[in-house]
């Protein structure tokens, strides 16, 4: 469930999530909405796939399939699909900053000569 909260007279309505997933213009997973998904090339007989008519429905549009590799559930979505790219995708290695050949110096320089 997907609870939302008016800002005005601050009502509270819920709405199912998994029919608010397919709205939008890109492809996401139907059940944990995570837009971290690959595409597949042929279906995969290990993981389960997607029921329902929704995903019949997206099947007969022309829609691509699609793996989920949180849920491990195969799906079709005929949206845009984006690739998830950047510091979310792959996150940067912690690389620790150590001085190397820190000297303090003092300058034997006199003002004014």
């Amino acid at each position: 469930m997907a609870k939302y909260r008016c800002r005005e007279c601050h009502a509270m309505e819920n709405a199912p999530r998994r029919f608010r997933l397919h709205y939008g213009n890109r492809c996401r997973c139907p059940r944990c909405g995570t837009f971290r998904i690959t595409k597949l090339k042929e279906r995969d007989r290990i993981d389960k796939m997607e029921t329902g008519f929704l995903n019949l429905f997206e099947k007969w549009m022309g829609g691509k399939l699609y793996h989920c590799r949180y849920c491990r559930v195969q799906f079709y979505d005929r949206r845009k699909y984006i690739p998830v790219t950047g510091a979310a995708a792959q996150p940067k290695p912690v690389v620790e900053e150590t001085p190397a050949n820190v000297t303090e110096s003092k300058s034997t320089a006199t003002p004014g000569a």
